[in-house]
């Protein structure tokens, strides 16, 4: 055996794949970590059996590092409508995707402060099959908030979402924004941002019910391109002059992004985030028999907007991209279908984003292997200050990660998933490639398309300041 310390488990025979090197290689684990990637074959099949550690086979697989992903809501309640898993179930639906860490958001209700909202989603990370992080959530300043926020910063969340739309619930005035940005500034955090300028919405949707375009038919018409650019300028202003760093969440339009990236090339750290749906599906979703299951916000937008959106990811103008998970269900969304100020919005995703990724962007478009990693699972990391310990499979890193079928070829059913809901937006899509063994921590949790392990040792994640030397 030709490394010194104990092992638990090797897999042998696969090809490796991490944001910045791939290759054929065996991975050694032991008490939950990557002790080492060696030459294929230096551990022969006698030698792991006498050192008492499990082994997988991975020929002919990718093995993938676990997917980071980025945008979670669990259990997550807006207005009179709460999303329906729990940590347990949104991992499980997670881990069968081959994700094996997500960041949930610890989001205020009128009267809540953001540190005790922290500390009540913190507790509920040992549900979950796999780990879990957060981002904290301000949406209005007062003389506690410095305090909250060195108190979550020093709790290993450095991260916090603000949004420039639904006033009067989770809408932040800019003045906040620019307060919370400098003090993350300089406790090693970031601000992350729901982009979507408030006045124009309410503009817009005031004009389309007067028209009796409301419904969930009209979706994508009741919340502009325009609201969203209008926005991301206005936020890219505020951090450029207090010289803060910005994370732009599920950016929908090209023009976001190219805002985004040419602050970069002025020295903002500026981030752009995408989102799966955003990638693969289209407005016409709306013209169908079911409009309100793909009511998300931003809406899903034209062929032409996805088409340069594509073009981005595909150019590195992406950093990222999430799921953001909302697990509604069909009733839910149908019951307000007549008026989408009125409905849930968000769409299930935590299984399926990495294999709809997959399938539609690196195998039907060629998209590189790397890069795909980079953005669901090592940039994800590091934006999220988890890195080295997640997306990656290196010495030290958490054994996390998913032995890819790349030839496989699946159907995306809602009956075969485990999401807490009864749709996918992606029903009846035709896919090549998917996970077939995900390891957390070192255990086989899904193996074929079972549960093999379903015992909850989730841990919530401290994450790390960020710092100014922040890149992806």
């Amino acid at each position: 055996m030709p490394h010194p310390e104990p092992l638990d488990l090797v897999v042998r025979g696969g090809t490796v794949i991490n944001a910045d090197w791939q290759g054929a290689a065996d991975v050694l684990v032991g008490d939950g970590r990557v002790r080492a990637l060696v030459e294929p074959g230096a551990c022969p099949p006698d030698a792991i059996r006498r050192a008492g550690a499990a082994e997988l086979d991975a020929t002919g697989r990718l093995v993938l590092p676990g997917g980071v992903d980025p945008h979670c809501h669990v259990g997550f309640t807006s207005g009179e409508f709460t999303s329906l898993d729990d940590y347990h179930q949104a991992t499980t639906a997670a881990v069968f995707g081959g994700t094996t860490t997500i960041v949930d958001f610890a989001i205020p209700r009128p009267g809540e402060h953001p540190a005790d909202v922290v500390a009540l989603q913190r507790a509920k990370a040992a549900e979950g099959l796999c780990d879990s992080a957060l981002h904290a959530c301000v949406v209005d300043w007062d003389d506690t908030v410095p305090e909250q926020l060195r108190a979550v910063v020093a709790d290993g969340v450095v991260t916090v979402k603000m949004f420039t739309t639904y006033r009067g619930e989770t809408m932040a005035e800019e003045k906040t924004i620019l307060n919370v940005m400098t003090h993350l500034r300089d406790l090693g955090g970031m601000v992350v941002v729901h982009c979507e300028a408030d006045h124009i919405i309410t503009d817009v949707q005031e004009r389309r019910a007067s028209a009796g375009a409301i419904g969930a038919g009209h979706h994508a018409t009741t919340r502009p391109e325009l609201a969203e650019t209008a926005s991301v300028a206005e936020i890219l202003a505020i951090a450029e002059s207090v010289a803060a760093p910005v994370y732009f969440v599920h950016q929908s339009t090209p023009e976001a992004v190219d805002l985004v990236a040419r602050a970069r090339s002025r020295g903002v750290r500026a981030f752009t985030e995408t989102v799966a749906h955003h990638l693969v599906l289209d407005d016409s979703a709306y013209a169908g028999p079911h409009p309100e299951r793909f009511v998300c916000c931003p809406p899903l937008r034209s062929s032409t907007t996805v088409a340069g959106l594509r073009s981005r990811v595909f150019h590195g103008q992406v950093a990222t991209i999430g799921s953001d998970h909302c697990c509604y269900d069909t009733a839910q969304k149908e019951s307000a279908r007549h008026d989408v100020r009125a409905m849930p919005n968000g769409l299930p995703g935590v299984e399926t984003r990495m294999p709809v990724l997959f399938g539609e962007l690196v195998v039907e478009r060629g998209l590189p292997l790397g890069r795909f990693v980079a953005m669901t699972c090592a940039n994800p990391a590091r934006l999220n200050g988890l890195y080295p310990r997640k997306g990656v499979i290196a010495p030290g890193a958490d054994a996390d990660f998913a032995l890819w079928d790349p030839a496989a070829t699946h159907e995306v059913r809602a009956t075969g998933l485990h999401m807490a809901t009864d749709y996918t937006p992606y029903e009846g899509m035709r896919l090549t490639g998917r996970p077939r063994t995900v390891v957390v921590g070192g255990r086989v949790v899904v193996d074929e398309g079972r549960l093999t392990d379903p015992e909850p040792r989730g841990r919530h994640l401290a994450s790390g300041p960020l710092g100014p030397a922040l890149i992806c």
